[in-house]
């Protein structure tokens, strides 16, 4: 049985991120693999629930308060869903993860990094994925994407210097300086969300291609699990 992998996708809002977890999990499993795609926050009967708290454009929770429900969120799907995926070998494709508390809770909301860490290794019990594909783009263009899309939620909704300070975070996690110090977050390695969604998921296949060419080569279009 080969082992279980843990697949984050991250970034900032608009870069079609989301959209790339979906199509990103559907071609892994149309290539015959054992596929789990679970979002964050969410992903269990708690979890979702948690989810509409934190995400309700008209609700108002304190910073630390919005920390500790990400963190909750997190250790439902941890130990209900993650965990027992990966035990069974599955390939778990996970929409955000701690790279996100970071980035959006830390610098976003101003939050000590030392006790996000603390609370979220409490929550996981130091699980870290195996690899993060983090969707860039320039903020205009995301912040112009977000504003094409429906009814904001309560984090679309947050103000340009809000959204400034997370994509900050996040280009900055894309060195290998940033990764060495926070191992807790695994590898994170960058894929250029721009243009066509076809053309960023074979960008993102290409990345898993690279690091597992026996479990993920394309041949014909087809993947071999």
């Amino acid at each position: 049985m080969k082992p279980g992998l843990f697949l984050v996708l991250e970034g900032g809002e608009g870069v079609g991120k989301t959209t790339q977890w979906r199509r990103l999990a559907s071609q892994l499993e149309a290539g015959g693999h054992d596929v789990v795609a679970l979002r964050e926050p969410g992903g269990t009967a708690a979890g979702d629930r948690i989810r509409n708290v934190l995400l309700d454009p008209d609700g108002t929770v304190l910073r630390e308060t919005e920390a500790l429900l990400f963190a909750a969120s997190r250790a439902e799907l941890v130990g209900q869903v993650l965990r027992p995926a990966l035990a069974r070998g599955a390939v778990v494709v996970v929409d955000r993860f701690l790279l996100s508390t970071y980035a959006y809770q830390g610098a976003g909301r101003g939050l000590a990094v030392d006790a996000l860490h603390s609370i979220n290794h409490f929550s996981t019990g130091g699980l870290a994925p195996t690899l993060t594909l983090l969707l860039t783009m320039s903020l205009d263009e995301a912040l112009a994407r977000m504003q094409q899309r429906g009814t904001p939620d309560r984090m679309e909704r947050e103000t340009h210097a809000f959204h400034a300070r997370v994509h900050g975070a996040f280009a900055e996690s894309a060195a290998s300086a940033w990764q060495l110090r926070h191992p807790e977050v695994g590898p994170v390695v960058t894929v250029d969300a721009s243009g066509t969604e076809d053309v960023v998921t074979t960008r993102c296949m290409a990345q898993l291609e690279l690091r597992w060419p026996d479990r993920f080569h394309a041949r014909a279009g087809v993947m071999h699990g």
